[in-house]
């Protein structure tokens, strides 16, 4: 099982929204996790509300550090906000691989739905990618076309 962290400075919207779609998704294939790295402490309602209507878990769902995660294996770190992507993150063992996906603010555009979008869009071309032997996939090219 591969295991995915998505970092935003947060963790309140875009992280939280990629966590919950892979999780759904990708079940039995991907494990997802989400932090920042100054979390809010809370997830955004809309947030909640976007994956809510269109039927994603969200009980297990919080805002947390990633710190939290310092001591977990990571196969691959996806930063999904520019603030994160530009900070140092924590080493995390394993030397995990890491890609950025630029998504904007939905607290800014005030467009959820277009965060989900862009979201469901790419997690459905992470999920394509794997195949039972994760392993066996050259995540560092695939990452170029996603």
């Amino acid at each position: 099982m591969v295991t995915v962290l998505f970092l935003c400075t947060g963790n309140s919207s875009r992280s939280i929204i990629a966590e919950a779609l892979l999780a759904h998704k990708g079940q039995g294939r991907f494990r997802a996790l989400s932090a920042g790295s100054f979390p809010s402490g809370t997830v955004n309602p809309q947030a909640l509300a976007v994956l809510t209507a269109h039927n994603i878990p969200t009980t297990s769902l919080h805002s947390k550090s990633w710190d939290v995660y310092a001591q977990t294996p990571i196969d691959i770190v996806i930063t999904v906000c520019d603030a994160a992507a530009g900070e140092s993150c924590p080493l995390f063992p394993d030397k995990p691989l890491k890609a950025h996906w630029g998504v904007p603010d939905p607290k800014t555009t005030a467009d959820f739905e277009a965060v989900y979008a862009a979201m469901t869009a790419r997690i459905d071309a992470l999920l394509v990618l794997g195949t039972p032997r994760p392993q066996d996939i050259d995540w560092q090219n695939a990452f170029k076309r996603l």
